[in-house]
């Protein structure tokens, strides 16, 4: 034995092996260092070390069998002991090792005391603000791709990844992308590097979903998108009646990989199914299919056969408080964007919340749906803020939640709280545009038009036919700038099918008109203004229609020969407020209506009565809207220095979306009042820009 070992030293197999580690370290540092700096992938560093670990035993081998000669490589054995050189060689490899070690502890010396920025990984992110905020704990959760024969499940295929998202999103140590932002991208990106930089996150969850009968597999992979590679995958094979088991083991699974701190409660939340019936569950993700669709079409009837769904899953199971939850959330966004509920129904939806509150009292999408009834039922706002914040504390990660807080600050007149929360939805929901619009048309309220202009094409630039951001851009131009050539353009830029053409909701002549036909108002072009009204928004109600037509009509200064049309409008809206006393657009449409008709008494109580139902002190965004259509009105019925007064009042609040110097000059609706010397004054005068608080 001792002479195997003599023999190992004579033929510098100990040199070699030292000679080889330290020549390897050296080589997989250069690769560490280098390959990020070109973008190679880890996977070649990875082989690197591979190739390096292989090769060691292939050198000790070497050298134990040949030996370097000045004739060449030869085999040991056909060398004379002693014509052998192995000596020499010998101490050729130590100093080359002496070399190779001098380097190496060179430059283990250098990466302990440099800079982290000096580092090329880190030179990168220095480069790209977004790739240096990413935090270690966050991901999305990408679409999972249905693989069932049947393409119409695609349904249950969302709904799992929705589920997985909801689990994870409860979890505070995590940051989770939103949805909206998710819903943007394929099921599994090409570059995953791009997805990582453009969400803010270190991780993405993929997967696929194949539904057979009462069989169900999900594939899932849960990905470092920073350098494209794998930390953890598995398959499940269950019944469909287990859909819930794998939900909460995908979620724990995940949490654990990414080494999450859960309370008890998170933990409770991971392992809590929100129904015990299958089927319930189906109709459930049924309904959310729907509702996603109601939400992107915008048309009441999907809203209509979302409700259906959610209320066959409640047939099934009663206690199923998320699809309660969900009916009450869609039942009130139509009621809010298309609708009215009567008081009885509105009373009705009132209970069924506080049904899902009774049955789940630590479910957030609950207390998102008690605080959306206190808000868009009641403009509640202090007790909507309460529900919402309890549904934040529940779910930490719910962009929902910290929408809406940032909403209702914003009515409570409280614009600093509103950007600083509507900013930070943005981090959780980068790729939504419409979250980015409402950034956008809060500076344009605020008349910070650079930053409401910026906000505005970024949302264009995620979704074109964002109608906020168009209107965001198009108010820049018409009340930031009071360039009406300009707004005209932008107009045009905007596709066809855009549906600018009523905007109700904003209480005022332009918004009972829409954008697209108002600029032809202000050009005096009436015929062709009536032509796109005519031409645009076909779902449209009869009232809105009605109340339109008659302002483009008293603009006109011809409304008298439309009088029968015009009264049928009147007849409608009259029995609408007597059904319905707090219709704040119902009476906006009836102020213009009457002045249509000359009545000019009732136009401006119908006005005033607008402003009572919702005055700015209760609503710091519309309240600026009916006190604005009240000075409209006030000018166009001899009450010019009411109506001046009011316009003072505005220039001095924050209403950069209704009342604006620059406006002031181009918008016809002031013909009436502009020669008189107080409003002259105005055109000189200085406006508040940016929050009051």
């Amino acid at each position: 034995m001792s002479n195997f070992f003599a023999e190992l030293k004579r033929r510098n197999v100990y040199k070699v092996a030292v000679a080889y580690a330290v020549a390897s370290w050296l080589l997989i540092q250069i690769a560490t260092q280098v390959f990020p700096f070109f973008e190679i992938p880890n996977w070649a560093v990875r082989l690197v070390v591979l190739v390096l670990i292989a090769g060691f035993p292939v050198a000790l081998i070497f050298s134990w069998a040949f030996e370097i000669t000045p004739e060449g490589i030869k085999r040991e054995s056909e060398i004379e002991l002693d014509k052998s050189i192995a000596h020499h060689t010998g101490r050729k490899i130590v100093a080359l090792t002496i070399v190779l070690g001098l380097i190496a502890a060179s430059l283990l010396v250098f990466q302990l005391v440099r800079p982290r920025t000096n580092t090329p990984a880190a030179a990168n992110a220095a480069s790209s603000p977004v790739q240096a905020a990413i935090p270690e704990k966050s991901i999305a959760v990408l679409p999972f791709e249905n693989l069932s024969d049947d393409k119409s499940n695609a349904y249950f295929a969302e709904g799992i990844q929705d589920e997985i998202l909801t689990k994870l999103a409860s979890i505070a140590d995590l940051k989770v992308i939103s949805r909206t932002s998710t819903a943007r991208y394929k099921s599994k990106p090409e570059d995953l590097k791009t997805v990582s930089q453009q969400l803010s996150v270190a991780t993405v969850l993929e997967g696929t979903v194949q539904k057979a009968g009462d069989k169900v597999r999900v594939n899932v992979q849960l990905i470092d998108a920073r350098a494209d590679s794998h930390l953890w995958a598995k398959s499940y094979d269950r019944d469909v009646q287990d859909i819930f088991a794998v939900e909460s083991e995908v979620s724990q699974e995940v949490a654990d990989a990414l080494q999450a701190k859960l309370s008890p409660n998170e933990s409770n939340r991971l392992n809590t199914a929100p129904t015990n019936d299958a089927q319930a569950y189906d109709f459930f993700l049924k309904g959310e299919f729907e509702e996603r669709e109601a939400e992107s079409s915008f048309k009441p009837e999907v809203f209509d056969q979302a409700a259906d769904w959610y209320r066959q899953a409640i047939a099934r199971d009663p206690r199923f408080a998320l699809a309660v939850a969900r009916l009450v959330n869609s039942r009130m966004q139509r009621h809010w964007f298309f609708e009215q509920l009567s008081d009885s129904d509105l009373e009705q939806i009132e209970q069924t919340a506080d049904q899902a509150l009774t049955v789940a009292p630590q479910l957030a999408e609950a207390h998102i749906a008690r605080g959306i009834v206190y808000y868009f039922g009641h403009r509640a706002y202090d007790q909507a803020l309460n529900e919402f914040r309890r549904a934040l504390e529940l779910q930490p990660n719910s962009n929902q939640a910290l929408q809406y807080i940032g909403y209702v600050h914003r009515r409570q007149g409280e614009w600093k709280q509103c950007l600083t929360e509507l900013l930070k939805s943005r981090e959780q929901d980068p790729r939504d545009a419409v979250s980015v619009a409402n950034i956008a048309r809060t500076y344009c309220h605020l008349r910070m038009w650079k930053e409401g202009e910026r906000e505005g094409e970024l949302s264009l630039s995620l979704n074109p036919h964002t109608v906020d951001a168009m209107y965001a851009v198009f108010e820049n131009q018409l009340n930031g700038k009071g360039d009406l050539n300009g707004a005209r353009r932008v107009l045009e830029t905007f596709p066809a099918d855009a549906d600018l053409m009523t905007d109700t909701g904003h209480a005022m002549a332009e918004g009972l008109i829409g954008a697209r036909a108002y600029v032809p108002v202000m050009e005096k072009k009436f015929a062709a203004a009536l032509q796109l009204f005519d031409q645009g928004k076909s779902n449209i109600r009869e009232t809105a229609r009605l109340a339109a037509r008659a302002t483009i009509h008293v603009f006109a200064g011809d409304a008298s020969q439309v009088t029968t049309e015009i009264e049928q409008g009147r007849s409608l809206l009259e029995r609408q407020l007597s059904e319905r006393p707090r219709d704040l657009e119902a009476a906006i449409q009836l102020s213009w209506i009457d002045l249509a008709l000359n009545r000019k008494s009732e136009a401006l109580t119908t006005a005033q009565k607008a402003v009572e139902i919702l005055p700015p002190e209760k609503d710091a965004l519309v309240g600026t809207y009916t006190l604005f259509n009240l000075a409209a009105i006030e000018a166009h019925t001899g009450q010019a220095q009411d109506a001046i007064k009011i316009l003072r009042r505005l220039l001095a609040m924050p209403a950069g979306q209704v009342a604006t110097i620059a406006r002031l000059k181009v918008d016809p609706v002031w013909d009436p009042i502009r020669s008189q010397p107080e409003f002259q004054q105005l055109l000189t005068g200085t406006e508040l820009v940016g929050p009051n608080k």
